[in-house]
């Protein structure tokens, strides 16, 4: 047998890798067959140039593609020519791809009025759209997606169909010969702006749209994963109005612009913030603020999520709005127009997909919905992610980025996990691949429940894979735990329980591939220890499957349990009492929180009612935060945090205060930093103090509790991992990095993953494994 059967791995459907290999087989003169099948792309060559062929697959490979191995076996290859067959079935071994921003090529098209696709808002081809949002299952072919709905025209059926081999000197392949998702006017899908009852308006939709976004109206639109709501981000009163609309009174909002030059009076890009807002994944990248403030759109925050279009839909709102020009030069062109875009989804709930959903669900919120009839079949949210010196971090990971898998060091069985209550994410273990769910968000409603089993069904289905062993966080009224439970039962398998922050810092071995025995430091909100106790802010010692807790924060009081988190001048409140300080509780009240009584606290806290003790490291940032009078009350999760954070970004860096902590007993205790703010004139200087004070005792107490094992440690390159929510404080970790740095040892963080519980379930897995194989031994 003269030939060979190449199989790659990798992420080699749906972005024009077999259009590639037949290119490259014809160019080389030789024979046989390409074909997706489970595993990924096979090839059968005969010819003398098959080693030139494989060399150049890598080298050669579309944009979109990644190859993660290639294996090679002789076979006997029949017939003349080179054709591309149809898909095989077969065990499930390789991934949908991501979807993906419009690539140039679609975007000339868009642009040309002689074009086909002029203007038209569902151009793509193998280089760009939709992957994951519209796939039912692997194979990777039209039949399995939501534009199986849209039989091909004869224009784009031929473009799709396989070219003639009749001359041997053209090797030049279409962008949609075997583009899954490729259509045109006369045979894909189509939009339609509904008003707010949901009939359809005269007109053109693109048109009618921009009119209502400049005329200060809220625009529902209908995108890859989801439906964003729309506002002019120049207008006050829109912004005003869409926050009251979806009850969000302060959590920020991204904003998308044409291009940089758009976005630089209110952002400052640095390079590597631009390579992530053009790459194909296109997230919300945080920058810094620039000079210019857009009133409402991300108050007391230092940073500004900003987008560019990501689809041929998005970029038509701003085609429209510079007159239609021809061509592309329009692109580099000052544009004005600026637009919210945020996640359409009442409040709390998931995101809209559907078009009879979006005008039951967003009435009220949305003036009208601007539509189309390709159905979403999976919904995903946009990405969030900030460039850091040491890389990329996720903020939200999801449209773009799922499904790619997080590459392991080592394989293992088949595991489920389930991840947490807040930030939830699902993470499916398969051989030597983790695959993290998009962002499902907080379990804090019935929609959002069936949201998180709907996640899990369809990466089970598109993973083709059955679990062997479920897990879930160790805190039993979690949603996600009850699920976990639920779906043991239903296949039969065990689910074992994992540590909060054990997990955390797991998910940080996971992405770096790192072995035990590795110190770690868990900084968080709350999650349950395993005793019981209300851990956030640990530093562990994993070995194994065991956590090792070798010292803690020091613990504050939550007067009134969860409300605490809600209320952090309850927390200053609870920090001075535990001070001896409480004779101080009343001039400050009154200067910083007027009108607020803290004698029932007090009364509590004396009585020990309800005021259940915890180490966590974000409610000493609540307490910080309240002492400088920044907020009596939050409106979302982390909102006193983020607002210290962004004062500090303000002010810039300052000397840590001496003697601003103490370390006994392997306990963090934070009393005199806290103790210094309460009589702080300035709250950006005490926002800046309290980073670099807290920087330093992060750093002074992992250098003293890790004495015992630094020597083990350095010898194997002094690794410390860092996880948890606190640990998207670019401020302190800006401050931190250098201080372990100059102790010999490096922080492992999060790169692939969020820090925060959106990549709790990866540690809960890997935890689980590692706990399996233990009992199988």
């Amino acid at each position: 047998m003269s030939g060979q059967l190449i199989r790659i791995r990798g992420l080699v459907q749906g972005v024009g890798f077999r259009p590639c290999v037949w290119r490259l087989a014809r160019e080389l003169g030789l024979r046989g067959w390409v074909r997706n099948d489970g595993g990924g792309v096979s090839v059968a060559v005969d010819g003398p140039g098959v080693a030139e062929f494989v060399a150049r697959l890598q080298r050669d490979k579309p944009p979109l593609a990644r190859i993660d191995g290639i294996d090679i076996e002789p076979i006997e290859v029949l017939g003349e020519g080179f054709s591309i067959l149809d898909s095989a079935p077969g065990e499930i071994r390789t991934a949908i791809g991501p979807d993906a921003a419009i690539c140039p090529a679609c975007i000339a098209d868009i642009c040309n009025p002689q074009s086909r696709r002029w203007r038209y808002a569902f151009t793509t081809c193998t280089h760009c759209g939709p992957r994951f949002t519209v796939s039912r299952g692997i194979p990777y072919d039209r039949a399995q997606t939501s534009l199986a709905e849209f039989p091909l025209c004869p224009v784009c059926a031929e473009e799709y169909g396989e070219l003639p081999a009749t001359d041997a000197t053209n090797f030049t392949v279409d962008r949609r010969f075997h583009a899954e998702t490729t259509c045109c006017p006369a045979c894909g899908p189509r939009l339609a702006l509904l008003d707010a009852t949901g009939k359809a308006l005269a007109g053109d939709p693109l048109a009618a749209s921009l009119a209502l976004l400049q005329a200060g109206k809220i625009v529902a639109l209908k995108g890859l994963g989801g439906f964003h709501l729309a506002c002019d981000a120049r207008n006050a009163a829109a912004v005003a109005e869409l926050r009251r609309r979806k009850q969000r009174e302060a959590k920020p909002f991204a904003v998308m612009g044409l291009n940089p030059a758009a976005l630089a009076a209110y952002a400052r890009i640095n390079p590597a913030e631009l390579d992530l807002l053009r790459s194909p994944a296109a997230p919300i990248v945080l920058c810094p603020k620039a000079a210019d403030e857009l009133p409402g759109i991300a108050p007391e925050l230092a940073w500004l999520g900003v987008m560019l279009p990501s689809t041929p839909l998005h970029l038509l709102l701003w085609h429209e709005a510079a007159g239609r020009p021809a061509g592309t030069a329009w692109l580099d062109e000052p544009a004005e127009m600026l637009l919210i875009m945020t996640s359409a989804n009442p409040h709390g709930e998931p995101l809209v997909i559907d078009n009879a959903e979006a005008v039951e669900r967003l009435a009220g919120i949305a003036d009208a919905l601007l539509v189309h009839d390709r159905a979403i079949v999976m919904r995903c949210d946009d990405s969030v992610l900030r460039a850091g010196p040491q890389g990329t971090h996720f903020i939200r990971r999801a449209r773009g980025y799922v499904p790619q898998p997080i590459h392991l060091a080592e394989s293992g069985p088949t595991v489920l996990a389930l991840g947490g209550y807040l930030k939830n994410t699902v993470c499916v273990m398969k051989g030597g691949e983790a695959y993290l769910s998009q962002h499902v968000g907080s379990l804090d409603n019935v929609a959002a429940i069936g949201f998180l089993e709907e996640t899990v069904r369809h990466l089970l289905a598109i993973l083709d894979v059955r679990p062997e062993l479920i897990a879930h966080d160790l805190h039993p009224d979690f949603a996600s735990t009850r699920l976990a439970l639920a779906l043991a039962d239903e296949f039969g398998v065990p689910a074992l329980a994992v540590g909060h922050h054990q997990a955390h810092l797991a998910a940080i071995c996971a992405e770096h591939g790192a072995n035990p025995p590795l110190t770690g430091l868990a900084i968080d909100g709350v999650g349950l220890g395993p005793e019981g106790g209300l851990w956030g802010g640990e530093l562990l010692r994993l070995d194994g499957v065991s956590a090792q807790r070798l010292g803690h924060l020091k613990t504050l009081c939550l007067p009134g349990g969860d409300r605490a988190a809600r209320e952090p001048w309850r927390m200053a409140v609870s920090f001075l009492h535990g001070a001896g300080l409480a004779e101080r509780i009343p001039d400050w009240l009154a200067r910083c929180h007027p009108g607020r009584d803290a004698g029932l606290l007090l009364t509590m806290l004396d009585r020990q009612l309800r005021c259940p003790p915890t180490s966590s490291l974000g409610r000493w940032f609540d307490a910080a935060a309240a002492l400088l009078g920044l907020h009596g009350e939050v409106r979302y999760e982390g909102q006193a945090a983020m607002a210290l954070e962004g004062l500090a970004a303000g002010h810039g860096p300052v000397d840590a205060l001496a003697d601003g902590f103490l370390i006994s007993d392997g306990v963090l205790d934070l009393t005199p930093l806290l103790t210094a703010l309460l009589d702080c004139p300035d709250p950006a200087y005490g926002a800046a103090l309290f980073h670099a004070t807290l920087a330093a005792g992060l750093a002074q107490w992992v250098i003293i509790e890790n004495t015992p094992f630094a020597a083990v440690d350095r010898e194997k390159s002094g690794k410390i991992a860092l996880a948890g929510g606190c640990a998207m404080n670019a401020v302190l970790l800006d401050a931190l990095r250098p201080l372990l740095a100059a102790a010999g040892l490096t922080l492992l963080e999060a790169r692939q993953a969020p820090p925060n519980d959106g990549g709790l379930a990866l540690g809960q897995a890997w935890v689980a494994r590692r706990m399996f194989k233990e009992k199988q031994c």
